[in-house]
């Protein structure tokens, strides 16, 4: 089993920059696909961004057209979101997630989650 835990999230002005961290321990981490997905009120689960085991390969939801990248240090075992241009409808709980897998895009293929972090993006 992986632990994963969050950290970065909070509150922001709408066009405004957060940088998500999330650092697991329990495996390897170089043998994990990794993602970040979020879920808002009353809304599904979706995928933000994912990345392959060794990083090559990246996705992200439509939504994020260019404002997001998603990336990894294998030395610090950590997986970073980083957000620019934030709006309000970005506003939601971040999640990172871990997949024994190399590399998913779909919820379910993940066995491992973090507690989610907070963003809000204010007007």
């Amino acid at each position: 089993q992986v632990q994963l835990v969050e950290s970065g999230g909070g509150l922001v002005p709408a066009g405004g920059s957060l940088r998500l961290s999330c650092a697991a321990s329990g495996r390897t981490f170089s043998r994990l696909g990794m993602a970040w997905f979020r879920q808002a009120p009353r809304k599904e689960r979706e995928l933000v961004a994912a990345t392959s085991r060794t990083g090559r390969t990246t996705d992200y939801g439509d939504f994020v057209k260019g404002r997001f990248a998603i990336s990894r240090d294998d030395n610090k075992n950590t997986v970073y979101l980083q957000m620019n241009s934030l709006k309000p409808e970005d506003t939601a709980v971040y999640y990172c997630a871990a997949t024994s897998r190399y590399y998913a895009i779909r919820w379910e293929e993940y066995d491992d989650w973090g507690q989610g972090a907070q963003v809000t993006v204010s007007l």
